[in-house]
């Protein structure tokens, strides 16, 4: 039997598109679950090689769910990342004309990217979260809703129509989704990687934030995504969820990394990995002072006075 990908389901849904385009997927069994969470305590569990899921998009940033899941519970690592681009179709069941729509349903992330053309075509109708588009897209088939905000190839699967298509309040909008499975040895650098970590800070006071972002700042490292999370301590306790450039076995990022557990109450590595928006012969060069070559060379400067050689 093929080891399994668990995803972010029902069928028809964009994880799913974007989960196909990964070539693996030829020798996987592809298994639908009904949340992030259920796809990630899968991986967990044992019961699924990896999970799929959406974990940030151009419109609103880093998804909180996925997110938050990734900061608790049982550690997990990121292992590939895809980028979708995103339009929706208004999904109806046949014979259903725009003035009939009372209800409308989608995924929570969908709506601030429909917000604008639900204002100006629906501003009556309510709005109710499903679980996924795809999810939205069956319930409506059941009944349950007039119309839902999903991938237009969802059409067909859910016996529904495309009533509206190419529906988008940001132009060239992308959600990024990951692989996830359990801790390993991260894959070999391409030169054109990604790390992420989540930071916990050891104490709140004035430029702690600065501190933690200093220690990428200072070895010329540019970060992706920074997106604050509440630890569920109290108002004001919050941990970082942060995407820079590079790999770990790159000496500047493992130095940063170095000084980050120094300095943290807590650093949970969630993976370094190849980009998905950019090939290696892409990257520009690093700051001065900051290749691998400078670093070795430092240090070797280090050494050399410390045995009184300088």
């Amino acid at each position: 039997m093929p080891a399994s990908y668990a995803y972010l389901g029902p069928e028809g849904t964009f994880t799913e598109v974007a989960l196909r385009t990964l070539p693996e997927t030829a020798t996987r069994e592809l298994v639908p679950y009904v949340s992030v969470q259920s796809a990630l305590d899968a991986v967990r569990t044992g019961e699924a090689e990896a999970a799929f899921v959406p974990i940030e998009n151009s419109v609103e940033g880093g998804i909180t769910t996925t997110l938050d899941e990734l900061v608790a519970g049982e550690p997990l690592m990121i292992y590939r990342e895809v980028l979708l681009s995103i339009t929706f179709a208004l999904l109806v069941r046949p014979g259903t004309k725009l003035t009939d729509i009372k209800t409308v349903s989608a995924h929570p992330a969908a709506q601030p990217q429909v917000r604008n053309w639900l204002r100006a075509h629906l501003p009556d109708a309510l709005w109710e979260s499903a679980a996924s588009n795809a999810d939205a897209a069956r319930l409506v088939q059941e009944g349950r809703y007039d119309a839902a905000f999903a991938g237009e190839f969802a059409a067909a699967r859910y016996g529904l129509e495309a009533l509206e298509t190419g529906i988008h309040d940001a132009e060239n909008a992308q959600t990024r989704f990951v692989l996830v499975g359990r801790p390993a040895r991260p894959a070999a650098p391409t030169g054109a990687d990604k790390t992420s970590v989540v930071l916990w800070q050891r104490d709140d006071h004035p430029g702690a934030l600065r501190d933690l972002l200093g220690e990428f700042a200072s070895r010329g490292i540019n970060l992706m995504l920074l997106q604050s999370r509440p630890t569920g301590a109290g108002i004001g306790n919050y941990c970082f969820c942060i995407d820079a450039e590079g790999h770990i076995t790159d000496r500047r990022m493992a130095e940063a990394l170095t000084g980050l557990r120094r300095i943290c109450l807590q650093v949970r590595y969630l993976g370094s990995y190849p980009r998905a928006d950019i090939a290696p012969g892409e990257t520009g060069p690093t700051p001065p002072g900051t290749s691998d070559e400078e670093f070795i060379a430092a240090a070797d400067w280090v050494a050399r006075c410390q045995d009184g050689r300088f």
